[in-house]
């Protein structure tokens, strides 16, 4: 453990490196095909702010500017219905609505920001998996 907290990329998070390191899927967390949208109970259709496909959503999440990769979550039916948004959401591949937890969240972001680590993600659409990967720098 580094003798200086400024040196220690997690010392802000609940999770060491330990909880992050390695591969891990999370499943059904992508925005894909298969997305939960409104339907209109007069006509039997859905919407067309909620019609969309999983290339518009990719092309979405990596339009956004930021340092950070992007993927598309799903946006819950409520806020498709109260916004009148897509079916798809923008978030860091990191985001706690795709790892499950605050904490790995934190994690993860600590481990992406650190040189100590080497950090991957895979955005597979078909199926809505996210799977990452931590590694330390010097192993991977």
């Amino acid at each position: 453990m580094p003798e200086n907290p400024d040196d220690d990329p997690f010392h802000d998070c609940e999770l060491g490196p330990d909880a992050v390191l390695g591969t891990r899927t999370f499943h059904d967390v992508l925005f894909t095909d298969d997305t939960e949208t409104p339907m209109n109970v007069v006509t039997g259709e859905t919407p067309a702010h909620s019609q969309a496909t999983v290339k518009e959503a990719k092309e979405f999440a990596a339009s956004v500017d930021t340092d950070t990769p992007q993927i598309a979550l799903p946006a819950s039916v409520e806020t498709q219905i109260e916004t009148q948004s897509k079916p798809y959401t923008s978030a860091a591949f990191f985001h706690f609505k795709a790892t499950g937890s605050l904490e790995r969240h934190r994690a993860y972001h600590a481990a992406y920001e650190a040189d100590a680590f080497a950090v991957d993600f895979e955005a597979d659409y078909a199926s809505g998996d996210l799977t990452i990967t931590v590694d330390r720098a010097n192993e991977s």
